[in-house]
């Protein structure tokens, strides 16, 4: 039986970092110390229990989000190990999307990496409270003060310190409680808490300093306090630096390994006293069938609201992984939703499920609050709000992004194709940003994902999971078209007469089409401002114009690839009477607008990344000379005494295999990773 915590005890955290930084690592530690786990597994040796898909073992990374539970001193953590590497960045979106705090952790050497900062604007997006755990303390070349100086340059945080290590030693000094705290034992488990001795608290005055102020500027009683020179009890600190984390005002950062078990066990502590409970978030935005908006208090004395953040297969099963925002839950219960096209669903849940990781108990009521999984949802999807069928109500949903990398693929025999499809449509439930279709121009199947890393492993998944043996093409990247002038164009629709018709059709409409910044997507003005004197567009005419437009941006006019950053305005519609029918004005339109586009300079747009490279410094000049080649834009270089980073803008075209490449140039020892930018001619 489930052991039941009240909500001002429980803290629901995701912990999150760029790929390497040890995310997976600090979570065996945070198990193991809070008695969840009673042995520690490595993500190096492939048994990480957090990291429990063949995949996961295999490739050494974190591809789905995990959650689990944890029970520290009277209070239940909910953690959700989120992915690192930016092919699988829906899984951060979708956990940020539920939680109420979040801890990112940083690599002690390289500070803020790309994909910390997708992490951070994510986290961002909600308002989420933060802690910082500075990892990898122990390695050659990690710096504690400059990790805390990227964190305020490159994410515009304000990191305060609260625990710092010391170098050489197994100890680590906390900046609140005045303490110096050695590690022990195996696996770091045997705490020592003593008062810091002069010295070494001499050594880290200025660390105190900044914690003390940076609290100080945003609570005035605290800043008269210190501003006196009068020393704040370790419980008036905390009690300051919990408001100002909660407000986002700062960051608190905890140092240490979790690798060499140093400087959990004080993290811990601090997502506990620093971090909200459920009862501390701002109540959820909701929208009414009205489309009027309310408010969703976590309480469990009203109507069902929950949102379903994630599907996953489980035992051959689908399960809906579930936040309960208000109301209660029980197996048996009805729950209604509806999808993005309108549609309202009611189903039932079958069963309810505490999840810790790989394994799940059965449970006979979930509360507001909790993170749960549910069977017998077959229609569910990510992003769907489940309410009380008689009080229907709409949460925010989970923004998703296009794929930008496609692969040909089909069942290696064609007696399997039935199941491919069926397992095809089943992976699509699981991930939003998995695509799967045919093109209509090669009439392959194509397989669309965020990268090569993302499509090798729905490929491995194919064979491992469901036995199909498939056939894969080279990945492909996938483009998009847009305009790089401004024009208008005018077509008549008079086809040749038919004599089956009694009046031959007959609709003339002027289009206009302009450019617009990148990112800005499309733009519709669709009321024509020039009509015949006394005449009105009908409901049904102007529903034909929709139409036209709709046809007509169905792809652009070079690669039939879908259109993006330009505005299409309907100037002028020309009408003779009975012989301007619907039909006549939805063809006129189409034309119209497609020989706008074809004469006005369309350009094909690469999805362009954002790349970081970690290289020997011996070997930065033959990188870039290689990167030049690419066409990359190289936009910074830093370098310190054994290593160079270079941040540079690439199409992706220009980086399929590079990760082969570059290690074949730094004899393995060279790093890579890329984030998705925008979508540019390049």
């Amino acid at each position: 039986m489930k052991q039941s915590y009240p909500l001002d005890r429980i803290r629901n955290i995701g912990i999150a970092a760029h790929i390497d930084a040890g995310k997976t690592t600090l979570t065996e530690r945070i198990l193991f110390y809070t008695g969840a786990l009673y042995k520690i597994g490595e993500v190096h040796d492939g048994d990480a229990h957090m990291d429990y898909m063949a995949e996961e073992q295999s490739h050494g990374i974190t591809i789905t989000s995990a959650l689990t539970k944890a029970h520290w001193n009277d209070h239940l953590i909910q953690i959700i190990d989120t992915p690192g590497h930016v092919d699988f960045t829906i899984e951060v979106e979708r956990s940020m999307r539920v939680l109420d705090g979040c801890v990112i952790v940083l690599d002690g050497v390289r500070g803020v990496e790309p994909q910390t900062e997708t992490v951070w604007r994510q986290r961002s997006k909600f308002n989420l409270p933060s802690l910082f755990f500075i990892n990898k303390i122990d390695r050659p070349g990690a710096d504690f003060d400059h990790v805390m100086q990227t964190i305020g340059k490159r994410l515009g945080a304000k990191p305060l310190p609260v625990t710092l290590p010391l170098h050489n030693e197994h100890t680590v000094i906390h900046l609140i409680d005045r303490t110096l705290i050695e590690f022990s034992g195996e696996h770091g488990e045997q705490l020592r808490v003593k008062p810091c001795d002069d010295s070494d608290w001499e050594r880290v005055a200025g660390y105190r300093e900044n914690l003390l102020l940076g609290i100080a500027e945003h609570d005035e009683a605290f800043a008269d306090q210190v501003l006196a020179g009068d020393e704040p009890s370790p419980a008036e600190t905390w009690a300051a630096l919990r408001i100002a984390t909660l407000k986002g005002n700062v960051c608190p950062c905890f140092g240490g390994s979790a690798l060499r078990n140093l400087g959990v066990q004080p993290l811990i502590e601090g997502i506990i006293k620093l971090l909200p409970s459920p009862l501390e978030r701002p109540a959820a935005n909701a929208f009414l069938p009205d489309e009027s908006t309310t408010q969703v208090e976590m309480i469990n004395n009203q109507p069902l609201v929950a949102l379903a953040f994630k599907v996953q297969m489980w035992d051959g099963r689908r399960h809906v992984f579930t936040r309960i925002y208000r109301g209660q839950l029980k197996p048996g219960d009805h729950v209604r939703f509806s999808k993005p096209d309108g549609t309202v669903i009611t189903e039932h849940v079958a069963r309810i499920f505490d999840v810790d990781a790989a394994k799940k108990s059965r449970l006979d009521l979930a509360n507001a609050g909790d993170i749960v999984l549910l069977a017998g949802l077959r229609h569910a999807s990510t992003g769907d709000t489940l309410c009380h069928p008689d009080h229907p109500l709409l949460l925010e949903r989970i923004d998703t992004r296009e794929p930008v990398l496609s692969l040909a693929i089909e069942p290696a025999s064609s007696n399997q194709e039935d199941k491919f499809l069926e397992v095809m449509e089943k992976l699509q439930e699981e991930d939003p940003t998995l695509q799967f279709g045919e093109d209509p121009d090669t009439g392959q199947s194509l397989l669309r994902g965020m990268g090569e890393l993302h499509l090798q492993i729905i490929v491995e998944r194919l064979e491992r999971e469901y036995n199909l043996e498939v056939r894969t093409g080279k990945p492909a990247v996938a483009l998009r078209e847009t305009i790089t002038q401004s024009t208008t164009a005018t077509h008549l629709f008079l086809p040749p007469a038919d004599l089956s018709r009694k009046e031959q059709l007959k609709a003339q409409v002027t289009v206009a089409v302009a450019p617009l910044p990148r990112g800005a997507g499309i733009t519709l003005n669709l009321t024509p401002s020039v009509l015949p004197e006394g005449s009105q567009l009908t409901p049904q005419q102007q529903a034909a114009l929709d139409q036209g437009i709709k046809f007509a941006l169905g792809g652009g006019p070079l690669e039939g690839t879908p259109l993006q950053d330009l505005e299409v305005t309907v100037q002028q519609v020309e009408l003779f009477g009975t012989q301007s029918t619907p039909d006549a004005l939805t063809s006129a339109t189409a034309r119209a607008l497609r020989k706008a586009l074809e004469s006005a300079a369309p350009a094909l747009l690469q999805p362009i990344m954002k790349a970081e490279i970690v290289v020997p410094e011996e070997n930065l000049g033959s990188v870039l000379g290689d990167l030049q080649s690419r066409h990359a834009i190289i936009q910074d270089t830093e370098r310190t005494i054994e290593s160079a980073t270079i941040h540079c803008e690439a199409a992706l075209a220009s980086l399929l295999g590079y990760t082969t490449e570059l290690r074949s140039m730094t004899q393995g020892r060279g790093q890579f990773s890329t984030q998705f930018e925008r979508f540019d001619i390049f």
